[in-house]
């Protein structure tokens, strides 16, 4: 199980910052090589597990983006180039 997955009796509680964003991003790319590691020894059904936790990880990722109205492509764009 994904060590920042929110039960849900905490939904709603969990304080969303860069470090919990972070640690996601970190396990995701460890997630995905596992899955190909498996992959490549031929033991796809061991994978599905790992695919499970990854997928719930992106959506995860993808509603806290679609929920932070503040930071839109062009914001972040602005910002690297210090404008």
């Amino acid at each position: 199980m994904s060590v920042v997955f929110v039960p849900k009796r905490q939904r709603g509680r969990a304080e969303i910052n860069q470090e919990v964003i972070q640690r996601l991003l970190d396990e995701n790319d460890q997630l995905v090589r596992c899955i190909a590691e498996y992959m490549q020894r031929g033991r796809a059904t061991e994978c599905v597990q790992y695919q499970q936790i990854l997928h719930r990880n992106i959506v995860y990722l993808g509603t806290i983006a679609d929920a932070s109205p503040d930071i839109t492509p062009t914001t972040q764009t602005l910002q690297k180039n210090g404008e």
